[in-house]
């Protein structure tokens, strides 16, 4: 089943209902998306509140998305800036030997 993206106001209500005491296996009976969606939500909700500590917050789950894309850029150029040298030092016939001239 293809996931489905839901408007920010109408997982906040559901949010809001859950911490008010219903239970998201109500709520799925009565609106689409199923009870683990529900409670998944509130969990989410409840770790950004720092009212659970058992895994990220969105802002951490962005920032460590970021970071890993990051982290895919940088081996990407520095793969392909050993590349250049071994061509260039090829083409010069000079190797590198590694040491930092001091």
């Amino acid at each position: 089943m293809a996931r489905r993206d839901y408007p920010t106001e109408f997982r906040e209500q559901l949010i809001a209902l859950v911490q008010a005491g219903r239970t998201p296996e109500s709520l799925a009976k009565e609106f689409e998306p199923s009870a683990q969606t529900i409670r998944n939500w509130a969990a989410q909700a409840d770790r950004d509140g720092g009212r659970r500590a058992d895994g990220l917050t969105t802002d951490e789950r962005t920032e460590m998305t970021r970071l890993r894309r990051e982290n895919r850029q940088l081996k990407l150029e520095r793969d392909i800036l050993s590349k250049a040298a071994a061509w260039f030092a090829r083409e010069t016939g000079t190797i590198p030997d590694g040491s930092t001239g001091s």
